[in-house]
């Protein structure tokens, strides 16, 4: 399928952007660059995050966009701390105005102002919202005004979380990419995952997924959840998004206080058509992302691809590939690290399949307990 770039309409939206939200972001207050100076020497972490895509035809709220919308989402927290949001309009072809947003009802302000310009293709980072500390691990809810018309949002499909768009639930989350927070005092660590990552085989709002688990694990670490289902490493999709490889530097190098990026892609290269049959081709993405990675001075940690006999497109075929792979990166030294997370779900009586209480009922994505298993299988030490 076409890779999904949306680099041309994002430099016009900027253009646009500038010209009709001037107005709104050349004029700041003098209390809002005094918290926000004060806030810099604390060091921003991202304490919860998600990756977008552009609407499909399919996604009718974010394809038609909003005209005066109100979208509620309410986020889990690793690390706590001060707050800061961060919204983004990665596949837009027009800048949105947002606002007025609250957080936890507290007015969040960007320069001072209730409102702001987004640019198309652009990230828009609020004033630390005055008042509001938030705890460790705890659910924040942020309620973002789109005045509009907003035209196509760019948007995450599936947090496996509730949410609303002018109160009807949904479990997607337009616009907002991330909450930002100063009082991580653990590892920082952005995962590049798939379905496994977003969460599925685990029920909604239940905060079960691996990511969630490694964070209860390690009290104080700031982990950004960065996992798109159907998500690939090589190749883009106008339905999954841009593949990691493509994704990377906006997805991961762009997270303030990252120390650690653990990737966990490669299943969906090897039976997604058109299938990947080549194990070479996948190794060198893995390469390909490390030289970016510690270019911009980050460990990483390379995830081992789980076992998915049973899954409707699984072949003896792609588990040889799977498993060549998965030898190279326990033994090439690809990584900074090794999360064998092939190891902790594997059926020692099959271990091309998962272990039966670990299948969520595919043979692709694990249980709520498959998934501590793949929290459990992450070496604090090597993040």
């Amino acid at each position: 399928m076409p890779a999904v770039t949306g680099r041309g309409p994002a430099r016009r939206g900027v253009l646009t952007a500038t010209v009709a939200g001037a107005a709104a972001v050349a004029a700041t207050v003098p209390e809002a660059r005094a918290a926000e100076r004060k806030a810099s020497r604390t060091g921003w972490a991202t304490s919860w995050a998600t990756a977008q895509t552009a609407p499909t035809a399919e996604d009718t709220v974010a394809a038609a966009g909003l005209t005066d919308g109100v979208c509620t989402a309410t986020v889990r927290l690793s690390a706590g701390g001060r707050v800061r949001l961060r919204y983004g309009h990665a596949f837009g072809t027009v800048p949105v105005l947002v606002g007025p947003v609250t957080a936890d009802g507290r007015a969040v302000t960007f320069g001072g102002r209730r409102q702001a310009w987004l640019a198309a293709g652009a990230s828009l980072t609020s004033d630390p919202v005055d008042g509001l500390r938030a705890p460790d691990g705890s659910a924040l809810t942020v309620e973002t005004r789109l005045p509009g018309p907003t035209g196509p949002l760019s948007f995450h499909r599936n947090t496996h979380a509730s949410h609303s768009v002018d109160g009807a639930r949904t479990t997607s989350v337009f616009l907002l990419t991330g909450v930002e927070v100063t009082g991580a005092h653990g590892p920082v660590v952005a995962v590049l995952g798939d379905s496994v990552a977003e969460g599925v085989g685990t029920p909604d709002d239940a905060d079960l997924r691996w990511p969630d688990q490694l964070a209860r694990r390690l009290p104080g670490s700031a982990v950004a959840n960065l996992g798109i289902s159907g998500n690939r490493l090589l190749l883009d999709d106008a339905r999954f998004g841009p593949g990691g490889q493509a994704r990377f530097d906006r997805d991961v190098l762009s997270l303030p206080g990252l120390r650690t990026v653990l990737v966990q892609l490669g299943v969906n290269d090897l039976q997604q058509p058109p299938a990947q049959a080549d194990s070479s081709l996948v190794l060198a993405g893995y390469r390909q992302l490390v030289l970016r990675a510690r270019s911009a001075g980050l460990r990483t940690v390379g995830a081992t691809i789980t076992p998915f006999e049973g899954w409707t497109r699984w072949t003896r075929e792609a588990d040889a590939v799977r498993q060549r792979i998965n030898r190279a990166v326990r033994t090439g030294h690809l990584f900074d690290a090794v999360a064998d997370f092939d190891a902790a779900l594997r059926d020692p009586a099959r271990p091309s399949r998962l272990r039966p209480a670990f299948d969520s009922g595919d043979g692709l994505h694990p249980t709520p307990s498959g998934h501590a298993a793949l929290a459990g299988a992450v070496d604090r030490r090597h993040l």
